[in-house]
């Protein structure tokens, strides 16, 4: 036997082992041994003890695996940050891991009252219905919920003998929920235009009713009791103070422009990078400016128009470290819906209101990109809140907000009868890569084709958009060959890489970029299309400037 140097093992043998001569010799000379007859008594053993080694025939073996995962289930249910507990008929306390008992009695008492009731109600139910169990909302007098779901323990036999409790502090899942709502409310309200009401404004009361707006949406939304809006002049790159609330007469006199210098403070900082910055301790950091007196913290979002920076909210706090990862989500997708409420105002003012045509295309073109960066936005929110049912229906009432946006502003820019034939060209970004290129959308998505062509109408694309891959395949075969296509993979009747293969064949120089979910790849459309030519492929959701970027990049000229 090769002595391998391990000293002072603690072995327990179970029962009556006949080893090999060399093995016990092994284990008398290297190991402190303690034997036992039964499995019981390894158990006990086991539980007052730490032991290297456990020995026994293969006979034992399995009973003891299954104490040892027993006790690993056992740890993980003492670990966790949700309070666990068993409780029988009469509301008694059978077990509880350590953050059940951490909670005050009242909660106890509630949790077991809860339970009690499960338990009868169990008694009345036969199959199914058992197993599913119920759920509570409990508030709690000093403001905090929670959501407690008990499920009844049944035997062999289906009765039911105990109620298993799970009890979850959804105290920050509520507050967020109520800030999506509020959110999901004054953003609709941001861009809400009433006809009427703008045609007796002019451009100061105009500006004034948005300043309005927004005042309330932060207070009452964000809880930010100062901010300041600014608007980024494309052409000289300052930035002008158009709405404020709180901020002294000094701050308004400093003159920023989008830059990282520090001179040019955080508000100028973000409109350079495009990216959030969160400031907890305003006197640590140089990038500051003085803004209201005795800020201790900061946060300031870009006012981003799909692949533009408009202007920055800025938003000031007398508390350090006031604003978290959660208000910083929360104003980026606020501050888009002040973008595009700043530029409908824009176009409200320099447009002619008899022009209807013009006026709807113009702010279709300027509001179809932000609506869908906001859809993106709050899809990655559902991602990260995945267990939050809740939280995450909230968040698709803000995806249905942002289309009903859409179509409310379409219905009101709409052309009145008598004004046809008035339209004049409609303004659109002087892009020399993406001006005047015929492209085809194919997508039986409505949202997404519709927002693809409206934003590259908006650059000046000449955009036939079709539902289905055999009217695309039709388009290709029937007209000249388009500039770019730009197709979903999954759609009925023929799909992406058939109209892929249909717009090579038609013109091999024609590029086509394939759109698709995360993980959807019928018979390996992308790696076959790749293959043989495939220009990009986009994943849904995606946000415009992504678009835009693949789209350039597919039109730009070989070199």
């Amino acid at each position: 036997m090769v002595d391998t140097g391990v000293k002072s093992l603690h072995v327990l043998v179970v029962g009556k082992m006949e080893c090999a001569h060399e093995l016990d010799q092994w284990v008398n000379e290297h190991t402190r041994v303690d034997r036992v007859a039964t499995f019981q008594a390894a158990i006990d053993a086991m539980r007052g003890e730490p032991y290297d080694i456990i020995i026994s025939a293969a006979a034992d073996f399995i009973p003891c695996g299954e104490f040892h995962i027993t006790e690993q289930a056992s740890a993980i249910l003492e670990s966790v940050d949700q309070g666990v507990c068993i409780v029988a008929a009469d509301g008694s306390l059978v077990w509880a891991n350590p953050r059940m008992r951490s909670f005050p009695q009242d909660v106890r008492d509630r949790v077991s009252q809860c339970c009690v009731e499960t338990f009868h109600w169990a008694k009345s139910e036969t199959g199914d219905q058992i197993a599913r169990g119920r759920r509570f909302t409990l508030a709690m007098p000093d403001g905090r919920r929670l959501e407690v779901t008990a499920t009844p323990v049944v035997d062999l036999n289906n009765r039911v003998t105990q109620v298993a409790s799970v009890v979850r502090d959804t105290t920050r899942a509520k507050r967020l929920q109520e800030k999506i709502d509020a959110i999901d409310k004054a953003g609709h309200e941001l861009v809400r235009l009433d006809a009427v009401q703008f045609a007796k404004l002019d451009v100061q009361e105009r500006l004034a009713l948005l300043e309005q707006r927004i005042l309330h949406c932060t207070r009452d939304v964000l809880h930010f009791d100062n901010f300041a809006i600014f608007i980024l002049d494309e052409r000289t790159h300052m930035l002008n103070m158009v709405l404020q609330s709180g901020m002294p007469a000094s701050a308004l006199q400093i003159e920023m422009h989008a830059s990282t210098e520090e001179c040019n403070g955080i508000t100028g900082w973000v409109a350079a990078k495009g990216r959030s910055y969160s400031c907890a301790d305003v006197s640590a950091d140089p990038r500051y400016l003085p803004g209201i007196e005795g800020a201790k913290s900061a946060l300031a979002v870009p006012l981003r128009l799909s692949d533009r920076i408009i202007g920055v909210a800025n938003f000031e706090s007398l508390k350090p470290s006031a604003f978290n990862e959660d208000d910083r989500q929360f104003a980026e997708i606020f501050g888009r819906y002040v973008a595009i409420a700043l530029q409908i105002l824009e176009l409200l003012v320099s447009e002619n209101r008899t022009a209807a045509g013009r006026l709807g295309s113009d702010v279709m073109a300027e509001i179809a990109g932000p609506v869908n960066d906001i859809l993106t936005d709050v899809e990655g929110l559902v991602e990260d809140y995945i267990g939050h049912d809740d939280l995450r229906h909230r968040l698709r009432k803000i995806s249905e907000s942002a289309v009903c946006i859409r179509e409310s502003i379409r219905q009101l820019t709409a052309e009145k009868p008598g004004v046809v034939g008035v339209r004049s060209a409609s303004r659109v970004r002087e892009d020399p890569i993406l001006s005047g290129k015929r492209i085809l959308i194919a997508d039986d998505e409505d949202i997404i084709r519709e927002t693809v062509r409206d934003v590259l109408v908006g650059y000046g694309c000449e955009v036939t958009a079709v539902s289905e891959g055999a009217a695309a395949i039709e388009k290709i075969s029937a007209e000249p060959p388009f500039d770019l296509v730009l197709s979903d993979i999954k759609m009925p009747g023929k799909n992406g890489y058939e109209v892929f293969a249909a717009a090579k064949t038609a013109n091999a120089d024609t590029p086509v970029i394939l759109m698709t979910g995360f993980g959807y790849d019928p018979n390996h459309a992308i790696v076959r299309a790749r293959r043989d030519g495939l220009a990009a492929v986009l994943f849904k959701p995606f946000k415009v400037d992504q678009l835009l970027s693949e789209l350039k990049q597919a039109l730009k000229p070989a070199s």
